[in-house]
């Protein structure tokens, strides 16, 4: 047998020895369950943030040991094109009303705007170490954290930064309020939620992080008025009050967590994390929390993305050794 026989008969078992394994963890599962896993051949090194159309159909993947964007058929399992020439693409953010696709590069400091096309439209540069970005549909405005503290305002019609709001140190996750002017900003190196006001584009309360360090993923329940932090020193999930800024509960959590999302449909929180597992949490009175269950993934498995509609959790998986990259698919049943 020659060698890329042998390679391509590996490279087999191995892919199916993950759906297979996969498969069976998240059997056990009551709260979610894995139908499919998608192959993602040639990417190495770690993956970053994800994004997806509405209905969950389209997934964008930033590879970024790999330097590349994936657009992924999620019904179909299979990558169908992919945006190259970014250096380390970080966070990614699809813009439904224009169906644009922003994409930061971390390693170049850009923000780039695709088309639907994914054609490149435009693109903002000097924004070192271009980071998360989240879009306001309200005022059709993008913000993307960068630098050693700041957020840049751009507008995606126009392809420009309209303005920066300067915060205490590096962003990381921060969600925005949809009735509301403000926006929740985790900056670890200050151990702060920071708040910042979306319409004097500035910083009016800071609220500390007590217990816990190392305060990176974060997700928003508006109605309840609550703020679900991840925390990897220790590893924690916290529950904060959006209104007094303080902390109602604490829940142990994966390790080395990278992405944490709430369904207000099924009062669940979904926790990713780079130790191999997924948290799902249960939201039981406003001030009352528990975790359903632990699901075993893969090591350095930290990023993901829940898609509401599609109810659908996205897991990246990184190659490891005989750990091939792949995207795991949960439904979440609710």
């Amino acid at each position: 047998m020659t060698t890329r026989k042998i390679g391509a008969r590996v490279a087999a078992i191995v892919a199916i020895s993950i759906v297979n394994l996969a498969t069976a963890w998240a059997g056990e599962s009551a709260a979610i369950r894995l139908p499919k896993t998608i192959p993602m051949a040639g990417i190495e090194g770690r993956i970053d943030h994800m994004a997806a159309t509405p209905d969950g159909r389209w997934l964008f993947v930033a590879a970024l040991g790999s330097n590349r964007v994936l657009r992924i058929d999620a019904e179909a399992a299979r990558v169908t094109a992919v945006i190259s020439g970014i250096k380390e693409p970080q966070g990614v953010c699809y813009l439904p009303k224009s169906a644009k696709l922003v994409v930061t590069g971390g390693g170049d400091g850009t923000v780039r705007i695709y088309d639907g096309a994914l054609k490149l439209a435009a693109t903002v540069s000097g924004l070192d170490d271009a980071d998360n970005v989240r879009y306001d549909p309200a005022a059709n405005l993008v913000y993307a954290g960068y630098g050693q503290g700041a957020l840049a305002v751009i507008d995606p019609e126009h392809g420009a930064k309209v303005a920066h709001v300067p915060l205490d140190g590096h962003p990381e996750s921060f969600q925005l309020e949809r009735r509301g002017a403000r926006i929740f900003v985790n900056v670890p190196t200050a151990g702060e939620i920071e708040v910042v006001d979306r319409a004097r584009r500035a910083v009016i309360a800071r609220w500390k992080v007590s217990g816990a360090a190392d305060n990176f993923p974060m997700a928003l329940d508006e109605g309840d008025r609550r703020l679900f932090i991840g925390t990897r020193k220790p590893p924690r999930m916290l529950v904060m009050d959006t209104e007094a800024g303080k902390t109602i509960a604490t829940l142990g959590a994966c390790g080395d967590t990278d992405d944490l999302f709430y369904d207000p449909a099924g009062k669940r929180i979904y926790l990713s994390g780079g130790e191999g597992c997924v948290d799902v949490f249960r939201q039981t009175d406003p001030s009352a929390y528990e975790r359903l269950e632990t699901v075993r993934t893969f090591a350095g498995a930290r990023t993901s993305l829940f898609v509401p509609a599609a109810h659908r959790l996205f897991v990246a998986v990184p190659h490891r050794s005989a750990q091939r990259a792949a995207v795991l698919v949960f439904e979440t049943g609710n």
